[in-house]
Parts: structure tokens; sequence; C-alpha cells
């Protein structure tokens, strides 16, 4: 794999150069904002795994930020990696603190979000327009699922968990009018999914956190 070979995936690149993508490269911005945000209300109240979650939603914004100034294969993982981490770590939470299975029962049904994407990516790439956005969508699917599963046992945080799936279907959508707009909108609209990504990332460790708080409380 040739680790420096250059991308060019999204309508706001024009070039190769490194400030070819100032929008989306400057609204990763929003993703440090969602991590101070979320470490203030999170910092001194003994969550380790929420702490662990907004560690991973900067390191998002950081190796976002990279991918859309460097545009090179090496960027592109310093941009993927974060985000399945953060999924990973989320599904990991929910199963251990909402579903309170045991950690290695929680790990093992983790683990079984490699296989989901593997069989639904597919299927979501059969959808017109949806393109490469085709990899998120099994995300939003996968937390309505949890939301339906969990909304007489915690119908509180379930409603929360469907807050935040729409919000990522949303982002999902601007991600996706990306390249069929750009004859239009030279601009593009994935600035969009960095802003509402950065939104629903921090909304779901906020819902984390209410979720340990009223458990906490009973």
């Amino acid at each position: 794999m040739d680790w420096f070979q250059e991308i060019d995936g999204y309508c706001e690149r024009l070039s190769p150069a490194y400030w070819a993508e100032p929008i989306n490269a400057l609204t990763n911005a929003a993703f440090l904002i969602a991590a101070f945000v979320m470490w203030r209300r999170v910092r001194g109240q003994g969550m380790p795994l929420a702490m662990a979650l907004l560690v991973i939603l900067a390191t998002i914004g950081v190796g976002s930020y990279l991918f859309h100034t460097h545009a090179q294969a090496w960027a592109a993982m310093a941009d993927v990696v974060p985000i399945l981490l953060y999924i990973l770590v989320y599904i990991f939470a929910i199963n251990r603190d909402v579903w309170r299975f045991r950690p290695m029962i929680a790990a093992i049904v983790t683990a079984l979000f490699i296989p989901y994407a593997a069989l639904t990516v597919p299927v979501f790439q059969l959808v017109p327009g949806l393109g490469g956005s085709a990899a998120y969508a099994p995300v939003p699917l996968l937390i309505l699922i949890y939301a339906v599963l969990l909304r007489h046992r915690v119908p509180d945080t379930a409603r929360g968990l469907a807050i935040g799936a729409a919000i990522l279907i949303a982002s999902i959508t601007f991600r996706a009018l990306d390249a069929p707009i750009c004859g239009h909108m030279p601009l593009g609209t994935h600035f969009m999914w960095h802003i509402l990504n950065a939104v629903m990332l921090g909304w779901m460790i906020e819902v984390y956190r209410r979720h340990l708080t009223r458990a906490s409380q009973t």
C-alpha cells in the first residue's frame, strides 16, 4: 500500500495543496469543541469510559483535520481508525453499563459489530446515491435497534439513542450529497458531516453520562 497516495474524494478539493479544503479542515474544530464541552460535564464524576470517549472524540477531530489537509492514504487511516474505536468503545459501554452484561460478555457482543458491518455495508451500497457513505449507514441502524430494544428497560436512554441516530442520519445525508450537488455548490456539503457528527458524538456521550447519573441515584 502506498501510504502517500493522494486522495481527492470531496467537492471542495480542487488540488493537492495543503489548504485545498479549508472549510472541511477548519470545521473539524467542532469535534474539539464537543470534546471540551463534554469534558466539563464528565470530569470528576468517576466515568472512565465517558472520559475515554471524549478523548477519542478529540482524536477524531485531529485525524479528520490531517486527512482534509494532507489528503493522503496515511491521513485517511488517521481519520477512520478513531471513528471505529469510538464506535467499539461506545457499544462496549452500553453493553456493560446499560444492558449490564459482564465485561467479558460485553466485549464479545461488541466484537459482533465487525461481522454486522461486513454483512450490512454491502446492502447499504445498493441504495442509490449513498455511495461511500454506505460504510457508515450500519451505525445509525444499530443505534436504532438498541433504542427499540431498550425502550421499556430505560426509556430515557432509549430516547436519547434515537435522537443520536436521527442526527447521524442527517449527517450521513450531507456526506452523501457532497459529490452529487458539487456542480451547483462548489463548497460541497461535507463540512456539515463534521459539524453534525461532532454534535452527535458529543450527544451520545451525554446520553451515556445521564444514564450513569440516573443509575447511581437509584
